[in-house]
C-alpha cells in the first residue's frame, strides 16, 4: 500500500493540537503544555518575523513538522542565516521521505530569503539520524555548543 502524498504548508493556530501531538513524539518526557499557554506561545511564534513552523500533512493527518528561524545578520554583507529546530515525524510516517521533503522545503525557503547558511543541532547519536541529515545536505563540519538552564 502506498503512502498518501505529502502536503507542506505553514502551520496555523488550527494545527496546534496536531503540532503538540507531534512534539509529544519528539520529547515524550516533557510535561504536557497547558492549552492556553500553548495557544499563547504559538501566537508569539506566529507573530515573530522570520519564524515559521511548517507542517507536512499525509492526507489530512499531521505527519511531520519543522521550525525555521531566519536571523538578521550584520556579517556576510548582511545576509541572514537560518536555524532549523524541532524536526519531528510521527512514528507511523517515518522512513517514507516526508521529513526529508519538509526539511528541503524549509531550506529552500531559507535560500529564498537570502540566507547564506542553514544550521541545525541534533542531540541524536543514532547513525541513521546523522545520515538522514547528511542526506538532506547538511555537513558536520563545525563544533556546536549549548548551555541549558539548570
Amino acid at each position: 500500500m502506498s503512502s498518501p502524498a505529502l502536503t507542506i504548508r505553514t502551520a496555523s493556530a488550527g494545527d496546534l493540537s496536531d503540532l503538540l501531538a507531534l512534539y509529544r513524539e519528539l520529547n515524550p518526557d516533557d510535561p504536557a503544555l497547558d492549552a492556553a499557554l500553548a495557544a499563547e506561545r504559538f501566537a508569539a511564534i506566529d507573530a515573530q518575523p522570520g519564524m515559521t513552523v511548517f507542517i507536512g500533512l499525509a492526507g489530512d493527518i499531521a505527519a511531520t513538522s519543522v521550525t525555521l528561524v531566519v536571523v538578521p545578520n550584520l556579517t556576510r554583507a548582511g545576509a541572514p542565516y537560518a536555524l532549523v529546530e524541532n524536526v519531528v515525524t510521527a512514528a507511523a510516517f517515518r522512513r517514507q521521505g516526508f521529513a526529508g521533503a519538509l526539511i528541503r522545503h524549509a531550506i529552500a525557503k531559507a535560500w529564498d530569503t537570502g540566507c547564506y547558511k542553514v544550521m541545525l543541532l541534533t542531540g541524536s547519536k543514532d547513525p541513521a539520524t546523522l545520515r538522514f541529515y547528511e542526506n538532506c545536505g547538511f555537513k558536520q563540519d563545525k563544533t556546536g555548543y549549548q548551555i541549558r538552564r539548570p
